[in-house]
């Protein structure tokens, strides 16, 4: 596809993420792959129901600008390393719901375990529910480099992983397409809003189809 193409497909993203209340105001950025060397990412600080063309900027995989004038998310790097990992990826989300967010700060392990949801299945490589989706929590650190070397040891170890957590921050998904990281992020939201939902309502000595620590 063109740069036009990719980045009318991160516009419309945010368009639709924002509309949702998953993106609000400036927060999130998204990111597609343009080359084997290089990504179109929103800008720094651009509203998400508002993209516009000039609003997305072409980097490099060390999430340098290649476009003099335009600043690249904060965030560039834990895009970038999603496309070194991963070469089958052609799309990065990055998201900040209050599910996911509220989530994650109740959760007081490192990751969660989704397991007998349906929706399991909108997870690429997933086929059936009988399956166990673990999402992992990182702590939040304003040094994205830092962070970054934290994530990587995961997504090393586990190339089935569809997606982590920042804690009190929010969610990242990818996905060899635009359409298919989109799928992941309501997949999630669904699961998020599931889990938060069989807190507030069992008794925390229940059993609960999402094993993790009771609150």
């Amino acid at each position: 596809m063109t740069r036009d193409q990719l980045a009318q497909q991160i516009i419309e993203a945010g368009h639709f993420l924002y509309s949702r209340g998953w993106s609000p105001a400036t927060s999130s950025n998204y990111s597609t792959r343009l080359s084997a060397t290089t990504a179109l990412l929103t800008a720094s600080g651009k509203h998400k129901g508002q993209l516009r063309p000039e609003d997305v900027l072409v980097t490099d995989m060390a999430g340098n600008s290649l476009e003099p004038g335009k600043k690249p998310s904060a965030e560039t790097l834990l895009h970038t390393q999603i496309y070194l990992s991963r070469p089958q990826v052609g799309a990065v989300l990055h998201t900040h719901s209050v599910n996911a967010t509220v989530l994650s700060r109740l959760t007081p392990g490192d990751h969660l375990l989704f397991e007998n949801y349906e929706l399991q299945k909108a997870f690429t490589g997933v086929v059936t529910h009988e399956s166990a989706v673990v999402v992992p929590i990182f702590d939040n650190d304003q040094d994205i480099a830092r962070l970054a070397e934290k994530v990587q040891p995961w997504l090393d170890a586990h190339p089935e992983c569809p997606g982590y957590l920042i804690r009190g921050h929010g969610l990242y998904t990818w996905g060899p397409h635009m359409s298919d990281a989109l799928r992941q992020i309501e997949a999630f939201e669904f699961l998020f809003e599931c889990e938060l939902k069989t807190r507030s309502l069992v008794n925390v000595n229940s059993p609960v189809n999402v094993k993790e620590l009771p609150l």
